[in-house]
């Protein structure tokens, strides 16, 4: 099955509201990841997974990607369960992923 999410539908599903300027940024994210169309999904469900232990997939406010976002407030074994979900996850959907500091936050790359 190939799931084709417009833009909004996209937003919406993230949790963000739709503006042109939200629609706009996506619009350039989804262009800046390599390989999107492939692994869209799969992002999605990414996002569901990571709502029980306080993570998100969400836009970045400081460059055009996708990121994965987990809380800094929550216990060293809910971080850790965390950092293992979005390794598997990469590494299941050949995704790069890229770890922003030291903090549980990781850009999606592409393919």
């Amino acid at each position: 099955m190939n799931l084709d999410l417009s833009p909004e539908a996209l937003l919406k599903q993230l949790g963000y509201a739709t503006s042109v300027q939200s629609i706009e940024q996506i619009k350039r994210t989804i262009d800046n990841t390599n390989g999107f169309e492939n692994f869209s999904k799969h992002i999605l469900s990414l996002h569901d997974e990571l709502a029980h232990i306080k993570g998100v997939v969400a836009l970045s406010n400081s460059k055009d990607v996708f990121k994965i976002k987990g809380s800094e407030d929550t216990s060293k074994e809910i971080q850790e369960e965390f950092t293992e979900l979005v390794k598997h996850w990469s590494n299941k959907y050949k995704i790069k992923t890229e770890q922003v500091g030291k903090k549980p936050t990781y850009y999606i790359l592409g393919q």
